[in-house]
């Protein structure tokens, strides 16, 4: 049996690329053999040092709303271990985004409980407990790809089975089946070529939960 190869995925629960992009590499755990390594990012403390260029709307989500989610995951995972992560992203995300529901307490309260986790875990919202924890795993994903992207990250093997960061993919929506495995193919491939940077586009299509 051929070992799997390792991905790596950092996300904060309040983006909704990020949010396609991680239902992509779900997707892709069905037709290939990968083995996923859930992390959390912050985009709160991504733009922390951003926040005077920030439309007022936008600065007082991050200086707010963007907090309570990324620290109840990492305070479950201190606390409940890595396993625990990639379940409560999925239960989040799909109360946030598929439900409509927001990045409020209520959906927090209400994924925690979809997995089984303990209620009280729901205190580290305001919390700086794990503040440390949190910002060394920020840290250790956006280290690999730089200060000018967002959500998500991902890391793959490059060409020598190095460690190769990227932000993105950027999809909508997330390709299902065999077309999920040849973006994955596809990620790979620039992966293992050295010097490979980027492939952009302008976005013209809104997140897509499909």
């Amino acid at each position: 049996m051929s070992e799997k190869t390792p991905v790596d995925f950092w996300f904060d629960p309040l983006c909704p690329w990020a949010w396609i992009t991680s239902r992509w590499v779900l997707e892709v755990e069905k037709v290939r053999d990968i083995d996923i390594r859930w992390h959390v990012m912050s985009l709160a403390v991504l733009n922390e040092d951003k926040l005077d260029e920030m439309p007022e709307q936008y600065r007082e989500m991050m200086r707010t709303t963007a907090w309570g989610p990324v620290r109840v995951v990492i305070a479950a995972q201190q606390k409940h271990g890595d396993e625990v992560v990639g379940k409560l992203y999925t239960a989040l995300g799909t109360r946030v985004h598929n439900g409509g529901e927001g990045p409020t307490r209520e959906a927090i309260a209400s994924a925690l409980d979809d997995v089984g986790l303990p209620a009280d875990l729901l205190e580290y919202a305001d919390s700086d407990t794990y503040d440390k924890e949190l910002r060394a795993s920020h840290k250790e994903g956006i280290d690999k790809v730089g200060q000018e992207v967002g959500t998500p990250v991902i890391a793959v093997p490059g060409a020598d089975g190095e460690q190769i960061g990227f932000f993105g993919p950027v999809i909508t929506p997330a390709p299902r089946g065999e077309d999920a495995g040849k973006l994955w193919d596809g990620t790979l491939l620039v992966a293992s070529i050295p010097g490979f940077y980027e492939i952009k586009r302008t976005r013209t299509a809104a997140p897509s939960f499909e």
